[in-house]
Order: structure tokens, then C-alpha cells, then sequence
């Protein structure tokens, strides 16, 4: 993560390179210490060059100014009518990328949108490095230029605030991105249980504690691998806390379809099928620091899907947590599984509301393509706050509809539900909402489908290829508004 300083306007060196942002039709956004003269010359001269700011656009200037070369980086936010918080990260992240290998160090006024700009510079830094070299850089780091006074106070709040966030996404992203082999459900969980102290506490189950509990289902998945599964409960107790969240995250650490194979280029990126526990590992992580007047416990259930000799069969019965009893037409259907012993367990450590979040469908990337999670549940104060969250953490999420008729595609004629629907190829997001409500226990309760979003195929500003860390910063954004 490149480092970011808060500057006072004043103390701004006259050589040190500049960075701004445009809107659509060259107009520069801040510009606080620099003199009108220069920003002109600046905007005139990346005019002439073709630069329009339209998304994503970048241009590089020389020029000189008062008898020194004065170099600049522009960076385009798209039309002025759609600017907001998102564009403004998203142009910052665009700023630093162009700024890596041309500068050490740049200045740049946010316009007083000090976490907006530093949450898109850092996440825009980020790389995974556990397996290569590191890629050459020449940038360190971005000075955010402030003025002193209360300004100055705000802003070192709104770094901060940026930095943390930005830190649990780089967990969350460190984890989907690391090789299947190497994070085994054990480890994981060994990991979740470094995280305990400093107002965290944390609970690990295994085989044994899963079977005396009754997880049939998430036991069920780990079958056909020959590594256990694990189950992991994080909880956090902030000051003056009155309400109790439950955070579940699907911890599929590779995910080959069980018997019910996936093709070879299906199992591609299944590293990934974790996202929703890592999700939930990285803001429990720095919850303590926030420090939300709330309760928050996370569920997250770690497992192979493997067809191992003992993987479970289509037509196999598991019985869950809660007693009810699955037929399993489809082994890829296991995220639902796992997350139905998640949900009864966390119904039964009496929870307020349940906020759930996996890969579940690729149905949901059919629907929404790459960039947007689905959203279904049964609360509608829930669901506003989720909803109202992303907007302001920049990613989108689409409220899909829980459709009653639909609950009998999931009837069984030998076990309470299948784990997938009879009507075969239609509603798969809806479906597995459906079936996962099953296990809410009728508490406030949304289900969060990150299959689009938790990884990108080619990367952009914010997030290099490979695991994004999705919907940690709208998690983190809801309880911690």
C-alpha cells in the first residue's frame, strides 16, 4: 500500500509533480496553492494533447512555469452531471497507476474529499506478490494537500478511516488470490485464530465439534476431501453495543463441483469461491479499531468441494444444523450447504440480523455481469441500509425479489428441500436465496451474491486482476456508517 501524507497547501515544494483530476471537457477539480496562472497553462496545454477527462484517461505533461519544469498528471473523472464519490476513487486509482513508474512521490488536492481520493490511490497500489517478484515502481507514496485547522483534523480522521478499509480489502484480496493448496480449511482457520486479542475473540470448530453440533451439511461438503473442513466464529463487543449483527461467509476453499464436476475452465479461478469468508475475516479484522457501538459476530464455514471416495453422491440426504434434511441433486450446489449450518448456527447464538455473503451462482453473473452483486432478503430496513452502503462505498448491488412460487421448485419427495431447483436453468440466484432463507430462523436477513464482483478477469483502476476484495468496504460502510 503506497503511503499517503496530508500536506499543508502552503508547505507545497515548487518542483514537487502535481496530480489532478478532470471532469469531461477538461475542467480541473481543486487545485488549492497552485497558481491560476499555472492551472490554466496545465489545462490548455492537455487540451491541446487530446485529453478530454473522459473515464479512465490519463495524460502526462512537461512544462515550464517561472523558470521551472513543472510536471503534471491528469487523470478524467467522466461527465460532471455522474461525478460522485466512486468517480472520484476510481479517477484517483487511474492517477496512481499512471504515477508508478514516473514519479516517487506527487501532490494532489482532493477538493476536501480526502477518503474518497486516498481509498482510490491505495487500493489502486495494491499487488499480490506471494508467488513472483514484485513488479518495479518508482512511486511511494501521494501527499493529499490540506489546509491547517479543523480541515486538517477531518482529513487525518477521513485517512485513516481510508486506511483501514483499504487494509481489509487487502486481506480479502490476499486471501482469494493464494493458490487452493496453500490455504487448506485448517489454515484458514489457524489464520482466523491469529486474529484473536485486541477486542476480537475467536472460536474454531472441527469435525468433531461440527458433528456433536449436528453439521451435517457443511460435514456433508468436506466429505470428498481429504482435508476437514472448519468452522470459524469471530465475535467483537463495541462500546455501548445494544445490537448483534451476524456476518456468514461461504469458505469454499477450491471448489471442483464435487461429482458433479465442473469443466476444466470452470475450475479456473474456483480459488476465489472463499471470497464471502474472506470478506467476513478482513472486516472483523479491523472492526476493533472502528470501534462500532454494535456487536458483530462473524460465521465463516471453511471446506474442499472435492470428489474424493467418500464425496457425496446426487440423491444423498444430509441434515442440517437445524434438523431439516437436504437432497442433494447437485454437489456444485455446495456453497448453500455449508452456509445452511452457518445460518443455523448463528440463529442460535440469537443474532439481530443476518447478513450472509458468497459466490453462489454464476446465475447472478448472467444476470448482472461482472461488476454487480445480487441482493435478496426479508428485512426492508436491512436491505435500505445494505442498499444505501454500497452507494456510498462505491459498489453496486441489485435487489433482487425472493418469489414465494418459486419455494416449490425446491420440494423433495424424500427430504424437506433439494439443494438446487426442479426447474432446471431458471432463477438459479433466486433459488439459492430461497433455499438459504429456509435456514434464517424468520430473523432480519440478507443474502449477498458476490459471484460477479468478487473477481476480475482483467483489471481496472481499483483492483489489479484477480480477487477484489467486493463488498468488504459496503460491510464495513453499514456498520460503520
Amino acid at each position: 500500500m503506497i503511503e499517503l501524507s496530508l500536506m499543508d497547501v502552503k508547505d507545497l515544494p515548487a518542483a514537487m509533480p502535481l496530480g489532478f483530476v478532470a471532469l469531461e471537457g477538461g475542467s480541473i477539480l481543486g487545485g488549492a496553492g497552485i497558481a491560476s496562472g499555472l492551472l490554466k497553462e496545465i489545462a490548455a496545454r492537455a487540451e491541446a494533447d487530446g485529453f478530454r477527462g473522459q473515464r479512465d484517461e490519463t495524460a502526462f505533461l512537461s512544462i515550464f512555469w517561472e523558470g521551472l519544469e513543472r510536471r503534471a498528471l491528469l487523470a478524467g473523472a467522466g461527465p460532471k452531471a455522474q461525478f460522485g464519490g466512486e468517480s472520484l476513487r476510481r479517477a484517483c486509482g487511474a492517477l496512481a497507476n499512471a504515477a508508478k513508474r514516473r514519479f516517487e512521490v506527487f501532490a494532489f488536492d482532493p477538493a476536501g474529499r480526502i477518503r474518497e481520493a486516498a481509498e482510490g490511490m491505495m487500493l489502486a497500489s495494491y499487488s499480490f506478490n506471494e508467488y513472483k517478484k514484485a513488479e518495479g515502481m518508482r512511486l511511494k507514496g501521494a501527499n493529499l494537500l490540506v489546509r491547517r485547522g479543523s480541515e486538517r483534523r477531518t482529513a487525518e480522521k477521513a485517512l485513516e478511516r481510508a486506511r483501514l478499509s483499504c487494509e481489509a480489502v487487502f486481506l480479502a484480496r490476499d486471501l482469494g488470490n493464494r493458490a487452493p493448496s496453500d490455504k487448506p480449511p485448517r489454515a484458514l482457520a489457524k489464520f482466523a485464530k491469529s486474529l484473536e486479542g485486541s477486542g476480537l475473540s475467536v472460536e474454531v470448530l472441527g469435525p468433531k465439534e461440527m458433528s456433536r453440533l449436528g453439521m451435517g451439511a457443511l460435514l456433508g461438503v468436506s466429505r470428498g476431501s481429504a482435508q476437514p473442513g472448519a468452522f470459524v466464529h469471530l465475535s467483537y463487543r463495541g462500546p455501548g453495543a445494544k445490537r448483534k449483527i451476524g456476518l456468514l461467509g461461504k469458505g469454499i476453499t477450491f471448489d471442483s463441483g464435487g461429482l458433479s464436476l465442473k469443466p476444466p475452465a470452470g475450475m479456473e479461478t474456483m480459488k476465489r469461491d472463499m471470497a464471502g469468508a474472506a470478506a467476513v475475516l478482513a472486516v472483523l479484522k479491523v472492526l476493533p479499531r472502528l470501534k462500532p457501538k454494535l456487536e458483530v459476530h462473524g460465521f465463516c464455514a471453511f471446506s474442499y468441494n472435492m470428489p474424493g471416495p467418500d464425496a457425496l453422491k446426487p440423491g444423498d440426504v444430509v441434515r442440517a444444523m437445524n434438523g431439516r434434511t437436504i437432497e442433494v441433486l447437485n454437489t456444485d450446489a455446495e456453497g448453500r450447504l455449508v452456509l445452511a449450518d452457518a445460518l443455523s448456527y448463528a440463529v442460535r447464538e440469537k443474532m439481530d440480523a443476518l447478513i450472509d455473503v458468497a459466490t453462489l451462482t454464476g446465475a447472478a453473473v448472467t444476470a448482472l455481469g461482472p461488476q454487480v452483486g445480487a441482493a435478496m432478503g426479508t428485512d426492508r430496513a436491512l436491505m435500505r441500509g445494505l442498499l444505501e452502503a454500497s452507494r456510498r462505498a462505491g459498489e453496486i448491488l441489485c435487489e433482487f425479489p425472493l418469489v414465494a412460487d418459486y419455494k416449490e421448485w425446491l420440494k423433495s419427495p424424500v427430504a424437506d428441500l433439494c439443494n438446487i431447483g426442479r426447474v432446471r436453468g431458471e432463477g438459479g440466484t433466486v433459488i439459492g436465496g430461497l433455499f438459504l432463507e429456509e435456514f434464517a430462523g424468520g430473523l432480519p436477513w440478507v443474502h449477498l451474491d458476490i459471484s460477479g464482483p468478487s473477481w476480475s478477469s482483467s483489471g481496472g483502476p481499483l483492483a489489479a486482476q484477480g480477487a477484489t476484495g467486493a463488498i468488504v468496504r459496503t460491510l464495513i460502510e453499514f456498520l460503520c456508517p
